[in-house]
């Protein structure tokens, strides 16, 4: 899920997992409702969102009626991953609030985040009309807008943004991506006049170099975008603490952890596939995973939940409890999660990652990262689905190269460090083809592309669903995607993007040298 706002930081799912059980704070009894609240923001700032639920609903249980404690504890709630709690208690702060836009916006924000399009823009229409200069309310609708397909209003809400607030650079950035520019419509002028100002931060440069990047390539001034890009892909990776060689050794940890196969499941287990056996789709961000997504998200009988990170909460919680540590190094963390208790674990995941899900569907997780988790997928939730969606080598490294990521994804912005962990992503895949054999379906995007109703037969038939011809129409699902992608899946499959890379193919140079060295072919 993307935020409304881009983290000028590197994120780390793992590092930032909350436990999933509330530890009761100590001397709670006897506090005001506000002092309780006060304690509760305090644990909530300081990663600790369920101790701050449990403050928060002391709080709420004096004063029942107060719409900004139930703001604050859907936050909490949201924080932790309980989506579909989140929006009740965000419903009911809604149902209770004053006219203030600045909390009407607060809760349109927690809809926003919890993937409930709908109601956010109720809040944030309510916001608006109360104070109709407020540029941040305009940016958040303007996302909530983008994710339900509602791009030209989005555009409107961009330029009222930009009119109010000139120095908004993501707003530019964001306005870029919601169409193809072209020749008689563009902001190229504007964005090429605005970077020859002294701008006061760094991530102002970085939100315009990619806004002209994405638009010069829409014009086919292929020279003039790359440059951009590089630059500012550059000043990125310069404000990012991060080494590759840690995700590199990771790939290791988890092929020494997980060497062997899991236990067989019989056939006939294996056959009954029931609506609590989820799909996941993995593989590297930016290579067709919302697209398949989509497509599968309008089956009938296929809820789609989004990028969860639910797995990865769930994973860290139970090697917490397993140490009976709350902190442990990313090695130790791979090493103690081969001997976790996996029926727990898959059950835990299950509760968290099912919330909202309609009774009697399945439903798909399509966290990209949980590629790294497929050996402990298979052994806690041996019905799970596994779909992996893959690109080719370098359409894949220009698509991530390209792409300004809201949090997380720090190997994508110097060309070397994106080789390697592009290599180490490929090892630890041929890793889990051998120890888990057919329990992965590979799925090229270019196969896809090519052939589109052949492809989704053989996915849905690999998922034990019945063909609908709703699947081939997937541009026309209304339901809101919060990814990059969120305007491409609104349109019929293209195939512009499988070859845009070879406009570029001297100055990847970088990337496909580290690729070659490693055995992997690229396209000549």
């Amino acid at each position: 899920m993307m935020p409304s706002r881009t983290p000028w930081r590197e994120g780390d799912a793992l590092a930032a997992a909350p436990a999933l059980l509330p530890v009761a704070p100590a001397n709670i009894a006897g506090q005001s409702a506000p002092a309780l609240h006060a304690a509760s923001q305090t644990a909530f700032t300081s990663g600790r969102p369920l101790e701050g639920l449990v403050l928060i609903e002391q709080a709420i249980k004096i004063e029942p009626g107060n719409a900004y404690f139930l703001l604050h504890r859907a936050r909490c709630l949201l924080a932790a991953g309980r989506l579909t709690e989140a929006q009740g208690s965000a419903t009911a702060a809604l149902q209770l609030a004053a006219p203030d836009a600045l909390l009407l916006g607060a809760i349109g924000g927690v809809f926003n985040r919890s993937n409930d399009h709908a109601r956010a823009l109720l809040a944030y229409d309510a916001a608006i009309a109360l104070a109709p200069g407020n540029f941040q309310i305009l940016f958040d609708r303007a996302a909530s807008r983008r994710y339900v397909g509602q791009l030209s209003q989005a555009e409107a809400d961009y330029d009222q943004v930009i009119a109010l607030s000139p120095n908004d650079y993501e707003a530019y950035l964001n306005r870029a991506h919601l169409r193809v520019q072209s020749t008689d419509k563009n902001h190229v002028a504007e964005l090429e006049a605005l970077l020859a100002r002294a701008i006061p931060n760094a991530q102002g440069e970085v939100f315009l170099r990619y806004a002209l990047a994405k638009e010069y390539e829409d014009l086919q001034d292929y020279p003039r975008s790359f440059a951009h890009l590089k630059r500012g892909a550059q000043l990125r990776r310069r404000h990012l603490r991060y080494d590759v060689a840690v995700d590199v050794a990771t790939v290791d940890w988890i092929i020494d952890a997980f060497r062997d196969p899991p236990p067989r499941v019989s056939h006939d287990a294996a056959a009954c596939v029931g609506t609590e056996a989820p799909i996941f789709i993995v593989g590297l961000p930016r290579s067709g995973s919302t697209l398949i997504d989509r497509i599968l998200g309008n089956h009938p009988q296929v809820f789609s939940a989004g990028e969860l990170h639910a797995f990865a909460i769930t994973l860290v919680d139970a090697v917490r409890r397993q140490s009976g540590r709350s902190n442990l190094a990313r090695r130790e963390l791979v090493a103690r999660s081969a001997a976790v208790d996996f029926s727990t674990l898959g059950l835990n995941y299950r509760k968290l990652a099912s919330s909202g899900v309609p009774a009697g569907m399945r439903f798909t997780d399509k966290m990209p990262l949980n590629y790294l988790y497929l050996g402990l997928i298979r052994r806690a939730l041996p019905k799970a689905k596994i779909i992996h969606v893959s690109r080719a080598p370098m359409a894949a490294g220009y698509s991530l190269y390209k792409m300004l990521f809201q949090d997380g994804y720090p190997f994508s912005y110097d060309l070397i460090e994106l080789g390697k962990y592009y290599v180490a992503y490929r090892r630890l895949m041929d890793h889990w083809r051998s120890v888990l054999p057919d329990a992965i379906y590979d799925l090229a995007y270019e196969d896809l592309v090519i052939d589109q109703v052949g492809e989704t037969r053989k996915v849905l038939e690999f998922c034990r669903l019945e063909w609908q011809d709703a699947c081939v129409h997937f541009h026309r699902n209304a339901t809101a995607t919060t990814t990059a992608s969120a305007s491409q899946v609104r349109q019929p499959i293209y195939t512009e993007s499988v070859s845009q890379w070879r406009y570029y193919a001297k100055e990847l140079t970088e990337f496909s040298d580290v690729l070659r060295a490693a055995g992997i072919e690229t396209e000549s």
